[in-house]
């Protein structure tokens, strides 16, 4: 009898941090944190902030060029000045159509 009860006790010992959860966040949903920076447009003279929305066009703009991606904050002043002058440039286009 000593025996079945070591051994049902030594399985729960082991088989507890699989069924209970370990932390008292365990069962919450968790957030994801988004990082958000903003970078300042010299054509415009305003800051933008660079997110997903930003991201996208920045990629589309990098592929036109033929450009392997490169983080806009770690590109050289005049190649990130090169991509605001782009997008004025596409704006003012737009609104002559």
């Amino acid at each position: 009898m000593r025996r079945i009860f070591s051994a049902l006790v030594m399985t729960t010992t082991l088989a507890a941090p699989f069924v209970v959860p370990t932390s008292a966040f365990a069962g919450e949903r968790r957030e994801t944190v988004t990082i958000t920076a903003r970078t300042y447009d010299p054509y415009r003279r305003d800051y933008h902030v660079w997110d997903r929305r930003e991201e996208r066009p920045y990629r589309a703009y990098l592929a036109e060029r033929h450009r392997a991606y490169v983080m806009y904050q770690r590109q050289r002043l005049a190649q990130r000045r090169a991509y605001w002058r782009h997008e004025r440039e596409e704006r003012f286009e737009d609104r002559r159509r």
